[in-house]
């Protein structure tokens, strides 16, 4: 004895235009099975049809509680940006200043100010460049 189809059936014999009844009764047909929300939506409907029996509705209620409820997992914690080395940021201008056109710390600036990490490898860079470029 399959109760949801059986409400399904006379929901569709007393709302046969309802669009959401036809779609839950043609699914469940389909595929055998409606999720707590949808069953949620058809128990609050079905209740407020008077030609469905209150076992019925109970049964609905319980086949309801029984379903597990999903809930959306918590939003993740990001990790925090690295704090911005503002000592590397003066060596860059500096040298930016002397040398506008110096390709490789114009690219080392863009990652700095996008908030990139800078690699201990590109650090040392910097200040090679500084050494060599700032006496």
């Amino acid at each position: 004895m399959d109760i949801l189809l059986d409400i399904l059936n006379e929901m569709v014999k007393a709302h046969p235009t309802s669009n959401f009844v036809n779609s839950l009764h043609q699914q469940y047909c389909n595929r055998g099975g409606l999720s707590k929300k949808q069953l949620e939506g058809l128990h609050s409907k079905a209740s407020k049809t008077s030609g469905i029996s209150q076992g019925r509705l109970a049964t609905l209620e319980a086949i309801i509680k029984k379903k597990p409820t999903r809930e959306r997992a918590a939003a993740t914690i990001t990790a925090p940006l690295p704090a911005k080395d503002e000592a590397v940021g003066k060596m860059i201008k500096a040298i930016l200043d002397k040398y506008p056109q110096h390709k490789r710390l114009l690219f080392l600036k863009s990652k700095f100010d996008n908030n990139e990490n800078i690699t201990a490898l590109e650090l040392a860079e910097i200040e090679k460049f500084g050494k060599l470029l700032l006496k």
